[in-house]
């Protein structure tokens, strides 16, 4: 059952996207919302959180909410995968597995994924039936037969592994930068070869702090939107100098 905080969470995003709400503009207040929807003042501070989490609204206290834009936006705050994230937020998305192969590793993925053979897979991501991610990931050799079983057009690889192995991607290291398309990038996502590229590079462990997988995920400019929050208190975010971790 869907919670009452998350249904109100998914109006006001239906209207923040249409533009009923303008970037700029002033929420109602918590009080005029728990009216509105006829909930207490805590479930609309949690509907509300949510779109703050989003990067959709301004998270500042004891004051009306700004709209601060409109774009798809992602949140580091949890670890989600891009079907998880899409799914959550109502897009309709998709998956197809472009090839696959088992390959020795590189120096730096036998680091992070220890020995043995990688499963190497791309796969495009669709954002309402737009080409929008190429996910170029390399599975460690201990759950690349479960990988290699998922049909080509799964649309959540992160769900199935769960389901069919009890898989939970517990912990995540990122690093963002940007990247020109290659010719193969510009082929899957429709774009120009040289045009500019969000570029997330990720490990995953389970809870266990057994490595799962390392990817290179490349989003067409314009498809997301990422957004960390942090505070003068708790500030998690770590600038480097070139690729300090991340190997080719």
């Amino acid at each position: 059952m869907v919670a009452r905080y998350e249904l109100i969470a998914d109006e006001l995003r239906s209207e923040i996207l249409s533009g009923a709400h303008p970037v700029g503009a002033h929420l109602p207040s918590e009080s005029e919302l728990a009216a509105r929807y006829g909930a207490a003042r805590g479930t609309v501070r949690q509907a509300v959180a949510v779109l703050a989490a989003e990067g959709l609204v301004g998270s500042r206290q004891g004051a009306r909410r700004i709209v601060l834009g409109n774009a798809r936006s992602q949140s580091f705050a949890e670890l989600h995968s891009f079907a998880q994230w899409a799914r959550a937020n109502g897009h309709r998305y998709g998956g197809l597995m472009i090839n696959q192969r088992r390959r020795p590793p590189t120096p730096a993925e036998a680091a992070r994924l220890g020995p043995g053979e990688v499963l190497d897979v791309l796969r495009v991501r669709t954002l309402e039936d737009e080409p929008v991610l190429l996910e170029r990931t390399a599975y460690a050799e201990w759950i690349a037969p479960v990988v290699e079983e998922l049909p080509p057009d799964c649309e959540s690889v992160t769900q199935a592994l769960y389901e069919s192995a009890g898989v939970v991607f517990a912990y995540g290291e990122h690093l963002i930068d940007a990247v020109p398309a290659s010719a193969q990038d510009a082929r899957l996502l429709g774009v120009r070869r040289g045009s500019p590229l969000l570029r997330q590079r990720r490990v995953t462990t389970t809870h266990e702090g057994r490595p799962v997988e390392c990817s290179d995920d490349r989003y067409r400019a314009g498809s997301v939107a990422f957004s960390i929050r942090n505070s003068i208190g708790a500030n998690p975010l770590v600038r480097h100098t070139g690729d300090l971790r991340f190997g080719a």
